[in-house]
């Protein structure tokens, strides 16, 4: 059975793919790495560059056996993968950019990168990590599944979170993009505060024969905003029958 990787973002975590793992287990075996610094790894140093924290996961599928597998990464995931991709490009199956783009200081985003620094030192972790999270939603923290984004935010060291702010200013992919030859699906929410259409925008035009979906009426979480509808468009795009996920519209 091929491996699917889903790899989180910033202040994210391995449980925020809990429905994903349930709806695609039957399909493939579901790898969700936690980064290290964040969710169930909080207890560990964080590298400080995108590099840094590809060789980890890489290192981790290598532990396990995994040599060729479909890759998803959300957010400053997505960016991840993409180093990931420029490593290893040959045991990239199929390729998913969610809510990600190809440029870290992420322009037009909610606040600065140095913003969030100078909050995240003025607030801690859990003020800044509850406060970040409600942005990933199109209704803040009145969305459903604010929760399940806060909890994990709040569990990252401080450490991490500030090395992830780093390694994202610091980062750019764009070079790479022409590289790229698994075939891509770009997905984008359109209310996305973190990443402006400008970003999804340069992934699909920079990776050749890359899809794309804009999900209307979602911000960052659209795997938690619109369930049903992220996951039909992973199956289609993996190339699987999910008309059996009957889950999928009663979940919460």
């Amino acid at each position: 059975m091929k491996a699917l990787v889903l790899v989180h973002g910033y202040l994210g975590g391995s449980p925020q793919w809990a429905h994903q793992a349930q709806v695609f287990s039957p399909y493939f075996e579901i790898i969700t790495p936690d980064l290290p610094g964040f969710g169930l790894n909080n207890e560990m140093e964080s590298p400080d560059t995108i590099r840094g924290l590809a060789t980890y996961v890489l290192d981790e599928l290598d532990r396990h056996g995994i040599k060729d597998f479909h890759l998803l990464g959300h957010s400053m995931g997505g960016m991840i993968v993409q180093e990931m991709v420029a490593l290893a490009p040959g045991q990239v199956d199929r390729l998913v950019l969610y809510g990600t783009g190809p440029v870290g200081s992420m322009p037009g985003r909610f606040e600065t990168i140095d913003e969030s620094r100078r909050r995240l030192t003025d607030e801690g972790v859990e003020t800044s990590g509850r406060r970040i999270a409600a942005t990933w939603f199109l209704h803040g923290e009145s969305a459903k599944q604010y929760h399940v984004c806060a909890d994990l935010a709040v569990k990252a060291s401080l450490q991490a979170a500030m090395a992830g702010l780093s390694a994202m200013s610091a980062w750019s992919g764009i070079a790479s993009l022409s590289g790229i030859a698994a075939p891509t699906l770009v997905l984008w929410g359109d209310g996305d505060r973190a990443y402006q259409w400008s970003q999804p925008e340069q992934l699909w035009q920079g990776i050749a024969g890359a899809r794309l979906a804009v999900v209307p009426g979602c911000s960052h979480a659209v795997h938690l905003e619109k369930p049903h509808l992220f996951n039909a468009l992973l199956a289609n795009f993996l190339g699987i029958d999910s008309s059996a996920d009957g889950a999928d519209q009663t979940w919460d």
